[in-house]
């Protein structure tokens, strides 16, 4: 009962908000509003030690922040939110650590199920990006059926990078269009007339392997390439974090660590996107 009532004064809590903050938003809505939205989760663990806490109640923080965000890029309007929750490269952490993630991980993915939960709320479709294989199998399990549970919700997309690097990503696009172009090759092999001269179809197929072969297979192929990537901490690097997809893309990094992110911090990366934006524009038609 109290947990119930918890969360109605949760819920009301965030209604008002928003709705106080909507005028705010129609006003940043004069200008563009990026369409798509990443964010580097970085500083947790330097969060929960800053604040003399266990490193698990640092990451709880974190998914608490990133609800936030989801919310405001809701209504501010932003239709993709990309967050990179954890790397392949995150594997080589202490075992209890990967652990109490992947704990924390299941706990979440299967609180995003529950009829009241925010991607319900709001109409958001989830979709998980990475090499989901080396997910335990309880975790991959759960995030197929978040997946297939929010398909049809069409208001925005929050893709959730889990067993991801930019590397895997681009060398499994790679090795998939290989082998799709070598499948076409050998159907068209099959069906030819022997002593028969090559026909111009097959010596099409046999030509390079074009680059929207290998976008097609990408891992992040459902959304377009982001307009800005947030990275807290102060740090400028993208760790192996959507290479591909960033050429164009306005890099911003507050030094807050990600548990304190806030409202002010997404308004001011919107405000110096929109600055940029002629500039980023004029870039993409090079």
């Amino acid at each position: 009962m109290l947990k119930s009532m918890d969360g109605l004064a949760e819920k009301l809590f965030w209604s008002s908000l928003l709705y106080m903050l909507k005028p705010l938003f129609r006003i940043l809505s004069v200008g563009p509003i990026p369409n798509h939205v990443a964010f580097i989760l970085d500083g947790n663990r330097r969060y929960a030690k800053k604040r003399n806490m266990a490193v698990s109640n640092g990451y709880r923080a974190g998914f608490m922040a990133i609800m936030s965000m989801l919310k405001y890029c809701y209504v501010l309007g932003v239709k993709y939110m990309t967050i990179y929750a954890f790397s392949i490269d995150n594997f080589k952490r202490r075992p209890e650590e990967v652990q109490y993630l992947m704990d924390l991980m299941l706990e979440k993915i299967e609180g995003l199920l529950h009829k009241e939960s925010v991607v319900n709320q709001y109409g958001v479709r989830v979709h998980f990006v990475g090499n989901l294989k080396l997910l335990s199998e309880p975790v991959r399990v759960a995030a197929e059926k978040a997946m297939q549970a929010t398909a049809n919700n069409t208001n925005s997309t929050l893709l959730i990078c889990v067993a991801y690097s930019s590397t895997d990503e681009i060398v499994h696009a790679v090795q998939s269009s290989c082998q799709e172009k070598w499948n076409e090759i050998q159907e068209l092999n099959a069906n030819q007339p022997q002593n028969v001269e090559v026909t111009k179809e097959i010596q099409e197929l046999n030509q390079i392997i074009q680059l929207v072969d290998i976008e097609r297979h990408m891992y992040m192929r459902l959304a377009h390439n982001p307009d800005m990537l947030i990275r807290t901490s102060g740090e400028t690097r993208l760790s192996n974090f959507l290479l591909w997809q960033t050429t164009n893309c306005l890099l911003y990094s507050p030094k807050v660590l990600f548990p304190e992110i806030g409202l002010r911090h997404l308004i001011w990366a919107v405000l110096h996107f929109q600055r940029l934006y002629p500039h980023l524009e004029k870039r993409k038609q090079l």
